[in-house]
């Protein structure tokens, strides 16, 4: 039986449907669209928040999506154990809802970034990772104004520590260096998940990185984890 995903869709979303293809169409599992005003979930085995532009990025990126009927939902379901993934505006979504410790600030350089970046992949034991190697460096794209991720100390560290660094930005060659950081995220961090392990946050875009016709498969992998890995987690 095929795996279900939720692809939340926000006013402003864009990414819903480059998600959607990649579940449904390169991954080969069921999909649907979840309409931000929608209260409950429905039978989804793993919850994708997309990116985009939710509510206009007015106040802040991420800040009104939160309030949305459907997040309500998403947080019962994450607390439930079920696995949530949020891309771009996305993860500026879970860091507001609270799902992940942090905030993503407007990038160093006060532009937008749109171009391919390197990760390194920090930590294949998670359920969004296993299909990696470890060590591995991977390309996806990134396309924010916004991505510069940032938490007091105390909270670093508790993340470097405890392996929740999942994606960090590098080099082709896997270094990590400045000139290899797009948008100033402290430690070059590009993803993280909760304590629990079923929530990731991530700006690079896995969803359009999943068919090498297009450029590169890379982000394919991410989604064939979260199959591989929660296929018995329902909502």
């Amino acid at each position: 039986m095929a795996f279900k995903f939720g692809v939340v869709v926000f006013p402003g979303s864009n990414c819903d449907h480059d998600a959607y293809h990649a579940v449904r169409h390169v991954a080969g599992e069921q999909a649907r669209f979840v309409w931000h005003k929608e209260r409950a979930l429905g039978e989804v085995d793993a919850v994708v928040i997309p990116g985009g532009f939710s509510y206009g990025d007015y106040l802040r990126s991420g800040s009104i999506a939160r309030f949305s009927p459907i997040m309500q939902d998403v947080v019962r379901f994450a607390r439930d154990g079920g696995p949530v993934v949020g891309i771009c505006n996305g993860f500026q979504v879970l860091c507001e809802a609270g799902l992940l410790p942090g905030a993503l600030m407007r990038n160093e350089s006060l532009k937008f970034v749109c171009k391919k970046v390197y990760l390194r992949v920090e930590n294949t034991g998670t359920g969004f990772t296993s299909a990696y190697e470890p060590g591995q460096v991977i390309q996806l794209s990134i396309a924010h104004g916004e991505g510069n991720y940032f938490a007091d100390r105390d909270v670093i560290r508790e993340l470097e520590d405890s392996g929740r660094v999942v994606f960090r930005y590098v080099a082709a060659d896997g270094e990590v260096s400045a000139a290899s950081n797009p948008n100033g995220s402290l430690n070059n961090i590009a993803g993280i998940v909760n304590g629990e392990g079923n929530v990731l946050g991530m700006m690079p875009h896995p969803e359009r990185c999943v068919e090498t016709l297009l450029g590169g498969s890379d982000g394919l992998g991410l989604f064939q984890s979260i199959v591989q890995q929660f296929d018995t987690v329902g909502a």
